[in-house]
């Protein structure tokens, strides 16, 4: 009788092991847009959100006076939109730029007064908004590995190239604003996934960006101009790319 035990739990052993691989060994995934990163070019919509602020330097004025104590750069969402042109140099890198990248932002300044003019409608904190509408131009090196099935990872770096056409540094008028030049140029960074599907590919992306640019067109005899030097752009991004 142990014997035969012995044979009935060896058999369903052999049943419980042999069942589930025959199962796996039988499943196999449908390989979607086989053609996609063969083609010599492609393109794309591209729909984001970012996280921008200013990075900044205070002049040597800001320790002379007394009526500005603080200084603080806000952090500020934003919208992006894009429209991606994708160049195929060899199996794993690629040439990317946004012919047409609109990046719709409003970073700010808060500062800490010790006299505020309370009728002009200032107060201890006192925040100073600039809305920004960037006309950018990239230009990326995309790195990326192997596919494996459905799915590919890549990095990215670049520079680009920024004109604001809401920036105000030739505004007459406008004393209390921070002015801002137009131009701007910076460094770029970047991870993402391409997820492909049967008709399209979607790539979820994660982007830094650095100015190199000093935007600020300081008037030294503007309370809330003269206390900074040089003013810097940072935003992160994350972004949805449908090819």
């Amino acid at each position: 009788m142990q014997h035969l035990l012995r044979r009935k739990i060896a058999s369903i052993l052999v049943v419980f092991l042999i069942v589930p691989y025959i199962g796996f060994s039988q499943l196999r995934t449908e390989l979607n847009n086989l053609d996609h990163d063969n083609n010599p070019y492609h393109f794309g919509i591209n729909l984001g959100f970012n996280k921008s602020h200013f990075s900044f330097t205070n002049h040597p004025v800001f320790l002379q006076q007394d009526s500005v104590l603080g200084i603080e750069s806000i952090n500020s969402t934003g919208l992006n939109l894009g429209w991606l042109v994708n160049v195929r140099i060899s199996d794993h890198f690629d040439l990317r730029t946004y012919p047409l990248n609109l990046t719709f932002s409003e970073k700010a300044f808060e500062y800490t007064l010790a006299y505020p003019d309370v009728p002009g409608g200032e107060s201890k904190l006192t925040i100073k908004k600039v809305q920004s509408i960037t006309m950018s131009l990239p230009i990326q090196v995309k790195f990326s590995s192997d596919r494996i099935d459905n799915f590919k990872v890549y990095t990215m770096g670049g520079v680009k190239f920024d004109y604001d056409l809401a920036a105000n540094a030739g505004k007459q008028n406008g004393d209390d604003l921070i002015k801002l030049k137009k131009f701007d140029y910076g460094i770029e960074g970047a991870i993402g996934f391409h997820f492909y599907f049967p008709f399209f590919v979607l790539t979820p992306e994660l982007k830094v960006s650095w100015g190199l640019a000093n935007l600020h067109s300081r008037n030294s005899s503007l309370k809330f101009s003269s206390n900074i030097d040089k003013i810097n752009s940072r935003m992160i991004s994350f972004s949805l790319t449908v090819e």
